[in-house]
């Protein structure tokens, strides 16, 4: 199967034919990882992270459970006095 780089607004694209694409598994907006070595390009649909959660993500950034992460602030902070037209 054929195909021509054509010229998109200021980059160049490949159309994919729709068998193709149908035979892979790809859809329009799929996510894809491009691979170049020497003068082959490879295409393959992309793995995608699993959803994950707040508390998965903030389980991860702390390094220790959800109930262990205690409040970041505890009291209101004093910006000092109000500037410009800020109404209080």
């Amino acid at each position: 199967m054929y195909a021509t780089i054509q010229k998109w607004g200021n980059s160049n694209g490949l159309r994919i034919p729709k068998p193709l694409l149908d035979a892979l598994g790809l859809r329009e907006n799929d996510r894809v990882e491009l691979t170049q070595t020497l003068n082959t390009i490879t295409i393959q649909k992309a793995v995608t992270a699993p959803h994950r959660s707040l508390e998965e993500r903030l389980t991860a950034f702390y390094g220790k459970p959800i109930e262990e992460i205690g409040s970041l602030q505890e009291e209101e902070v004093d910006w000092g006095r109000a500037e410009g037209d800020e109404i209080w």
